[in-house]
């Protein structure tokens, strides 16, 4: 065997070159700005690394390019502004959404059931369609009537313009509670579970012949138990749990909303990947066009229901302290007045963008490392991209492992835009940009590889906010008096350029190994 050294020769050098432009670019700038500008290069390749490590990881072990993760973190960032700014929408759709999707908790009472079915071909091509008419038929009587508080679009006052910008002031607009007027709540729960019911039941029927035999047991209705429990509480304590949230300090409502958003995004991953993925395991062409037309479909629904209006997420109190105390000169100072920056090297850094947000990164790259190395299910996972087949043959259910690692990765990329929402803000555009970002970390840091992932993207991170700061400061041409300043569309084609020079020198990526 080569030693190390020989081994990896062109990453060592590739990495020290790189190592190299980057000391030579803050040979241009003071320390202060030099500091920065790493701290916010580091912030924006933290928020990279969310998405690009759930992309990596779907693909590493599921061959999936999921292109809808741009959009996915879109939707945890208008999930997370919806629990942190108006929790009684967010209490008044947990009832409703836990009883759509109650029907597919029963995934393991569907594949015993089905296996001991047998009907004929033909009639098994017509009755999951019949079902999943039956089912949308129901959905569309009952969703309608149903009561939910929401903002108004069409009234700039009552808009999520409004919300955001009053919640900022420290002051929230009144809501009325929402009541069943046009539906009975026992029919409406009943006609959901039942639609569900249906609509689960038929696409298990779609993969007759690949279901287990086997006998009910009680432990196949305790996921079905528990997302009802879920939206009996959620109904029944509704107006309590609504004013409970409301009266949080906003710190402890903030961190509860990205929990929300990273949970919302792992089961609407886990949904994705049962319905829609899974019967296209052995058609990558219909993967791709799926989860582009899943993108298209996010954003319709984000413009939808929240509106076309960029608006901001106010930051937590914790980090939203102003006054004549700030900027805090010490950690101390920060932690008595919440100050939102902070001085370190003669600058001020902003706390919650180039501090919190790369700690956030750190800690979560750090998490699933230990979940990949150090736990059982980091070695399936391991394995199963090895060699999928011996995996199954051990008795692995590689099934459950797939829909897990696909939850995992989109619940990465909603948790990274609920954390990113207070500093970008919020757009209908903030996941095009940013899956654009991710893809060309991975092709940088290498596909498959999940630390490729973390390392690419704080190259794209470094790279981007350099450029941002020459364009400020500017360039001096040596020989001349001529000073270039980098103009807006050069960002993002200078992390183009190192991804075609890395590429052409590394054809797998700094990290990437050989298929």
């Amino acid at each position: 065997m080569k030693p190390f050294f020989r081994r990896n020769s062109m990453l060592l050098i590739s990495l020290l070159v790189l190592i190299a432009l980057f000391a030579f670019a803050g040979r241009g700038m003071g320390s202060k700005d030099f500091v920065i500008t790493m701290l916010r290069g580091l912030s924006v390749g933290a928020v990279t690394f969310l998405v690009a490590s759930g992309f990596s990881l779907i693909f590493g072990l599921l061959d999936v390019l999921n292109l809808a993760q741009g959009t996915l973190y879109m939707i945890g960032a208008y999930i997370g502004w919806t629990m942190y700014i108006r929790p009684d929408t967010f209490m008044d759709l947990v009832p409703l959404l836990a009883l759509m999707v109650s029907g597919f908790a029963l995934n393991g009472v569907w594949n015993i059931v089905v296996g001991h079915i047998h009907l004929n071909p033909k009639v098994q091509r017509i009755i999951p369609w019949t079902l999943i008419a039956l089912s949308l038929a129901l959905f569309a009587i009952i969703l309608p009537k149903y009561p939910i508080a929401i903002w108004d679009l069409n009234n700039y006052a009552q808009s999520p313009v409004t919300y955001s910008f009053m919640a900022d002031q420290g002051t929230r607009l009144p809501v009325t509670p929402a009541v069943f007027s046009q539906i009975s709540p026992f029919l409406a729960f009943g006609g959901l579970l039942l639609a569900s019911m249906l609509f689960a039941f038929a696409v298990s029927l779609f993969g007759h012949a690949a279901q287990a035999q086997g006998r009910l047991k009680v432990k196949n209705f305790v996921p079905l138990a528990i997302v009802l429990i879920v939206a009996m509480v959620g109904y029944v304590f509704n107006n309590t749990l609504t004013n409970f949230f409301l009266g949080m300090d906003t710190t402890v409502l903030f961190l509860i909303s990205v929990l929300v958003a990273a949970l919302s995004g792992a089961a609407l991953g886990g949904l994705m990947e049962t319905v829609l993925i899974r019967p296209l395991y052995s058609r990558p062409i219909y993967q791709l066009m799926l989860t582009i037309g899943l993108s298209a479909i996010g954003v319709q629904i984000v413009q939808a229901i929240w509106g076309r209006n960029e608006f901001i997420m106010p930051k937590p109190s914790l980090f939203a302290g102003s006054g004549g105390a700030c900027p805090a000169s010490s950690l101390a100072s920060w932690l008595q007045n919440h100050c939102s920056t902070i001085w370190l090297l003669g600058g001020r850094v902003r706390v919650y963008d180039e501090i919190f947000i790369p700690l956030v990164g750190i800690i979560v790259l750090i998490a699933v490392w230990i979940l990949l190395k150090r736990t059982r299910l980091g070695m399936v996972i391991r394995a199963g991209v090895q060699d999928r087949e011996m995996v199954e043959a051990l008795g692995i259910n590689v099934r459950r492992v797939f829909t897990m690692v696909f939850a995992l990765g989109v619940g990465l990329a909603t948790f990274g835009g609920s954390l990113a929402a207070p500093s970008t803000g919020l757009s209908n555009a903030m996941g095009e940009s940013l899956l654009l970002s991710a893809l060309i970390a991975l092709a940088i840091g290498g596909l498959t590889s999940y630390p490729g992932a973390a390392l690419g993207s704080l190259l794209v991170g470094f790279i981007q906010q350099f450029i941002i700061k020459y364009g400020q400061i500017g360039i001096p041409i040596p020989f001349t008096d001529i000073v270039f300043k980098p103009s807006p569309p050069i960002v993002p084609a200078s992390t183009v350029l190192l991804m075609v020079i890395v590429l052409l020198i590394l054809p797998h990526g700094l990290l990437g190994k050989k298929e």
